[in-house]
């Protein structure tokens, strides 16, 4: 490696450490948590207010903010991902903390200007015809309204745990629900998969990639609910399937130590998967009357490949759109999202300049 190198590469590890730092004592000192840009503030018009402060949020606040789009950022504080103290698979960000990379991204969409207030928005409406550009009146339960020409809905979702105890209180430590999140970090251990329907047999059969000690508790799933394909797979897998209703956690060391199943019976696990069930946080699109689609998995807004739902001038990015949405996918989304609003902008304007 050239002296060059090395100084280009310690360069880059300055600014990021400083980022770092600047984007936490934005959050200590930041007035009541409001991180505020060049654009202006209180109540006033925005060219794009973003509704949620994850990856997705982020990340579309950012094209925005670059694009010199003025972006209102309210962020209500609940990222899905807050239990774990680690994000993976987001190529350069893995194994980062989920709470230093939100820290990090408020510090970027600041130098472009985005204001970001800590608030929950409570109450949306479109202004004028439907089908034409128009403005909409956002409310946030402070007490401030602001207008928007173009919204972004990144509200995620929420996970809804099985009343076991203990699982809420592990959840995101030793009780996990994703092993492309988690799989590398507990590998080899014994895990037990806890059923909350017959799709846990698909979680019991994927997290059998990374271990081979693997027990599927059916809890308050029947045996004959299983199908004969299911139970050829999960011996094939090498997963052994436990009936009976699981009634608590153990712990020890504050580590998890096992699963004691109604009965009394005890078996050691290190790591248990959870299926929770996804809560999307819809409401939003839902008053502002936007085409939905029931799945398996919660209800999500009609989009396009560019978020963009069939409410004229909303798009919806991250979990917001699919509970199977990780960070790398929601911080993709939010950027489709932004880029389609900014052309969206740019030729409504064009229009009115030209029929004007």
């Amino acid at each position: 490696m050239t002296e060059h190198t090395r100084d280009t590469r310690n360069d880059q590890n300055a600014r990021k450490a400083r980022d770092i730092r600047n984007a936490r004592d934005t959050e200590r000192n930041g007035n009541a948590g409001r991180t505020r840009g060049t654009g202006g503030h209180g109540s006033g018009a925005h060219d794009v207010v973003v509704v949620g402060g994850g990856a997705a949020g982020l990340s579309a606040a950012l094209v925005l903010g670059r694009a010199r789009r003025r972006t209102l950022v309210v962020d209500a504080g609940e990222p899905r991902n807050a239990p774990s103290s680690h994000m993976q698979g987001y190529l350069s960000r893995d194994g980062m903390a989920p709470a230093e990379f939100l820290a990090v991204g408020r510090e970027e969409i600041a130098r472009y200007g985005v204001e970001l207030v800590r608030d929950r928005v409570t109450d949306v409406t479109r202004d004028g015809d439907a089908t034409r550009d128009g403005d909409f009146t956002v409310v946030l339960g402070a007490g401030r309204t602001v207008r928007a020409r173009r919204l972004v809905v990144a509200t995620g979702l929420q996970d809804e745990l099985p009343a076991v105890p203990g699982v809420a209180e592990r959840f995101g430590r030793d009780v996990l629900h994703c092993p492309f999140c988690h799989g590398w970090e507990v590998r080899d251990e014994p895990f037990g998969v806890l059923a909350a329907g017959p799709a846990s047999v698909h979680q019991a059969l994927m997290v059998s990639q990374w271990s081979k000690d693997v027990t599927l508790f059916l809890h308050t799933v029947a045996e004959e609910e299983l199908s004969g394909q299911d139970l050829r797979r999960l011996a094939a897998a090498g997963v052994e399937v436990v009936p009976g209703e699981v009634a608590e956690l153990l712990v020890e060391d504050d580590r998890l130590t096992g699963v004691r199943l109604a009965d009394g019976s005890v078996h050691a696990r290190s790591a248990l998967y959870v299926a929770p069930r996804p809560v999307p946080r819809t409401g939003l699109l839902e008053r502002l009357g936007a085409a939905m689609d029931e799945t398996p998995f919660g209800t999500y807004p009609v989009v396009d490949p560019t978020g963009l739902t069939t409410v004229p001038g909303v798009w919806a990015a991250g979990n917001a759109i699919g509970f199977a949405e990780q960070v790398v996918h929601a911080a993709s989304g939010g950027y489709r999202a932004a880029a389609a609003i900014v052309g969206d902008l740019l030729m409504a304007d064009l229009d009115a300049a030209v029929t004007g």
